[in-house]
């Protein structure tokens, strides 16, 4: 009998006991009308790992001594992780103009600035944060950093080595091209200067103990990540982003992402581009800052 003729069609009990399994790992909630698309992505694994029903794979996922492993991989699988250079262009006219100017000003004692991307999938976002640090002449000489995190290694290895295909500056100007990448055959990698403040790690947004490594920031970049959570998931999550920022800085979800019923720790700021998110402060905070 062939691994086909051996695997049985996903039951509702199936799907909620590996659906949940996961949910209980990092966070990532399945809904019921997702359903064929994670069973066709776990029978890849199934067929991988020569495992014939979905109660072998769970138990699998529960008691094989590399089972962490396979959460990782199996996550990898059922996330999304398209992204490009400079995307949602308003957003970032609303941090370069408006958000990192006030930053400035707040920081101009400690001359340090520190972003963070949550999220940060194949390192697109952070590299284009990096270019508007770069961008703005009143941070020369500043002590910055933009670190990136993600729980798929995978694209973490693709952030790291920094090469990406045309496909991935469709939007970006030639002028950003020009003076941050150079050519790699039909490819780019991205420049020494960028790359040295920017930073990737492996991180689990719901795991406290790693979110320990996690340093005070300026700016979080929490963009279309959210959607994947539940909204017990997400209060944790949003929670952790409060702990981190520091007071007066900014939160910047995805254009269709709202913190309405979800939680309240952060005040709805309207920005000339953008409407975005910060954590509440008085107005001498606002100011300049020790």
């Amino acid at each position: 009998m062939t691994w086909l003729e051996s695997q049985h069609e996903m039951s509702k009990e199936d799907f909620r006991l590996l659906r949940d399994l996961i949910y209980t790992y990092c966070g990532i909630f399945f809904h019921d009308d997702v359903r064929y698309i994670f069973e066709r992505r776990i029978g890849a694994r199934m067929r991988e790992l020569g495992l014939a029903t979905h109660q072998d794979y769970y138990r699998h996922l529960r008691y094989h001594p590399k089972r962490r492993t396979e959460l990782e991989e199996i996550v990898e699988l059922l996330t999304t992780n398209e992204t490009y250079f400079f995307r949602e262009e308003y957003q970032l006219r609303a941090f370069s103009e408006e958000i990192l100017p006030e930053l400035i000003e707040r920081n101009a004692s400690r001359r340090r600035l520190r972003v963070w991307s949550a999220g940060c999938s194949t390192g697109e976002e952070v590299y284009t944060v990096g270019i508007l640090l770069r961008e703005n002449r009143k941070l020369d000489g500043w002590n910055l950093e933009v670190f990136g995190n993600d729980i798929s290694r995978k694209v973490l290895q693709v952030a790291r080595k920094g090469i990406y295909g045309k496909n991935a500056f469709r939007v970006m100007e030639p002028y950003y091209l020009k003076h941050y990448f150079h050519p790699v055959g039909n490819s780019y990698a991205v420049d020494e200067s960028l790359r040295s403040l920017v930073s990737f790690g492996y991180l689990n947004l719901l795991d406290g103990e790693m979110l320990q490594l996690v340093g005070e920031v300026d700016v979080v970049f929490c963009r279309n990540v959210l959607i994947y959570f539940d909204a017990s998931a997400r209060i944790r999550v949003l929670a952790t982003f409060h702990d981190k920022l520091r007071r007066g800085g900014y939160l910047l979800l995805g254009h269709s992402e709202s913190l309405v019923n979800v939680s309240t720790d952060f005040e709805l700021v309207h920005l000339v581009n953008d409407m975005v998110y910060r954590k509440a402060c008085t107005d001498l905070e606002l100011g300049r800052s020790a």
